[in-house]
Order: C-alpha cells, then structure tokens, then sequence
C-alpha cells in the first residue's frame, strides 16, 4: 500500500489533522537545531542576497525558542480549528504556498529595513482569513465577526503598534508587517482558488 493509499484510507481525524501535524512536526525539528539552526534558516536579508533562497521557506518555521514556537503551534490548533474545512487538501497546500510567496514578498521588497524574521505568525494571519473568506463566500455567516476582528487587529497593530504583552509573549519585537502581509496574501488566495476552481472549497 503506498503513501498516498494508506492517507486515504485512514480516520477523517487523522486525515483532517495531517496539515498541521506536519507544519508542528517540520518546526519541531527546525527547533531542535538550537541557536546554530535559527541562524542559518531564519529569513536573513544579507543571507538571501547571497544566494540562501531556502531562508524564504524555512525561516516561517524556525522560531526564537521553545515558547515562541509553542505559541505559534497553539495558534495553529487554534486556527485550524476553526477554518480547517475551508479547503481541502490541495486547496490548503495552494494557500501556503501563495501566502509564504506574498508574505516573503512583502518584507523583502516592503520592508528593506528589516534584516530578519522567524515565525509562523505571518502564516497564521494569511491562513485565518483565506479560511474565514472561503466559508463566508461559501455563504457561512458565523465568522463573519471573527473575520472583522482580525481585520481590526491588524489594523490596530499598523497604526499603533503590536498589541500590548505580544512583544513579551513572543519575547522579542514583533514584526507586524508579515501579519498584515499574511492576511491581504490569504484573503487574495481565497478568491484565485474560488474563481480559477484550483482546488475544492
């Protein structure tokens, strides 16, 4: 029985849940590899300028500890949660993807000043509102608050700052750029997988 059989063949659960194990399992492993890891994964501008285009994916899963990852995963479990069934599986793959490419493009070319990130927070954001719009555009009305809430959040933190305690929490300043990057890639990547019928929503 091959990989892809045995899949889907499992509980729905389990299935269900593969995404976000994977994502928890990748930045558990990153994590292991201490300081020397995060250094040489993080999105590092001088790093990606010298040709270490690997830092555009892995430095969403690298964190600055053992706390900041744990936050970051719970948020997942939060997150998905919540809007897991928004896509299916390819469709999910399609949102990362799109929501990685716009959040690496944001800071790269939005925000010269900024010489490092480490996270999955970015991420979060993007996948929350392609998963809050995808249900509301399949015409669920329940998220409908949660979705502004979100939108408030991140405009709070554009024209105040992070919110307060985030910074001790995640101990370290918080970039809230990839936040807003995050959410405007994941609300773009809800409608491009709605209007072309790239995956199943």
């Amino acid at each position: 029985m091959g990989l892809g059989q045995a899949w889907r063949g499992a509980p729905p659960a389990i299935r269900y849940w593969t995404l976000p194990a994977i994502v928890t399992a990748f930045s558990l492993l990153l994590e292991c590899a201490a300081d020397a890891g995060r250094l040489a994964l993080r999105f590092d501008r001088a790093g990606i300028s010298g040709g270490q285009f690997w830092r555009l994916l892995t430095g969403h899963f690298v964190h600055l500890g053992w706390g900041h990852l744990v936050l970051n995963v719970l948020g997942l479990i939060l997150v998905w949660s919540i809007c897991g069934r928004a896509f299916s599986a390819r469709g999910w793959c399609l949102v990362l993807l799109l929501v990685l490419v716009g959040i690496d493009a944001g800071l790269w070319f939005l925000d010269p000043g900024l010489e490092w990130y480490v996270g999955l927070s970015g991420l979060l954001h993007g996948m929350l509102m392609a998963g809050i719009l995808a249900l509301l555009l399949k015409g669920s009305r329940d998220l409908l608050l949660l979705g502004l809430l979100v939108a408030a959040k991140v405009v709070w933190e554009q024209l105040i700052g992070p919110l307060p305690g985030s910074e001790g929490l995640a101990g370290a300043a918080v970039v809230i750029d990839a936040h807003l990057y995050g959410a405007l890639a994941g609300i773009a990547a809800a409608f491009l997988i709605r209007a072309d019928r790239i995956a199943p929503i």
